[in-house]
């Protein structure tokens, strides 16, 4: 049972960030992050930067503090990805956001960074000012798995707005539901605190949803991809005649 604790551990820390990995390479090679919603990141770094500050008042197991750490390097990298190739028609292209402070939609990734350095720096004063109370410890916990259970429902609203689940890799897919169904079963093992187990729970019926999308919608590629394809097709055209 020791071996098995191990690798369930080990598994537990290095599993949830590769699941991304080949996200990433998808869209380096088209060039495009379309069909990634990039408050996918957004949801994984507030999380898991406050579900270290909770490590710091009750420590969990240490897999999962090194999952946490893992998961926010990459996560800045996938983050630089999206906005290195993200799609001529997004919000910050056409300064249509209709977000407070076009929040988690600007152009830049220096504004990103500088975002996360200042929650880092809050997260710290509030944790220096209450880190002794229980009930702040507790309540940080539920904040942090709490904003980790909403993670697969901006992928779950990009997808029911396109009608497709294009651009979304059907390995995140299959890693979020496999990695949510095994991280369910490992605290419920574990007995970890029970904050993790109800948010595993949500999350995985999330999960289950975008399943249900996936076979329903298919991966068609939206009116949006293909009408910007047509564009650059024609002006292809143009260019070659005039030549």
């Amino acid at each position: 049972m020791s071996w098995i604790s191990v690798i369930a551990s080990v598994g537990m820390a290095v599993g949830p960030p590769l699941v991304y990995a080949d996200q990433a390479v998808s869209m380096i090679r088209k060039r495009d992050s379309t069909g990634f919603s990039r408050d996918v990141c957004a949801i994984l770094l507030l999380a898991n930067i406050t579900r270290c500050f909770f490590w710091l008042g009750k420590h969990f197991e240490t897999a999962l503090l090194i999952q946490s750490v893992l998961m926010i390097l990459a996560q800045l990298a996938l983050l630089y990805i999206c906005i290195l190739h993200r799609p001529k028609i997004s919000a910050e292209a056409l300064g249509t956001s209709t977000r407070p402070i076009s929040f988690w939609q600007w152009p830049s990734y220096a504004q990103y960074i500088e975002f996360l350095c200042g929650f880092i720096i809050c997260q710290a004063i509030m944790f220096l000012i209450f880190g002794r109370s229980d009930l702040y410890i507790n309540i940080l916990g539920f904040l942090a798995l709490g904003l980790e259970s909403t993670l697969p429902i901006p992928q779950l609203i990009s997808n029911y707005r396109q009608r497709s689940l294009y651009g979304f890799r059907l390995s995140t897919l299959l890693g979020w539901f496999g990695g949510d169904a095994f991280k369910t079963g490992y605290f419920f093992f574990q007995d970890s605190p029970f904050q993790f187990k109800i948010c595993a729970i949500f999350q995985l019926s999330v999960d289950v949803a975008i399943v249900i999308q996936r076979l329903i919608y298919g991966n068609a590629p939206p009116m949006s991809v293909l009408i910007d394809e047509t564009e650059d097709l024609e002006h292809a055209l143009a260019l070659s005649e005039e030549t």
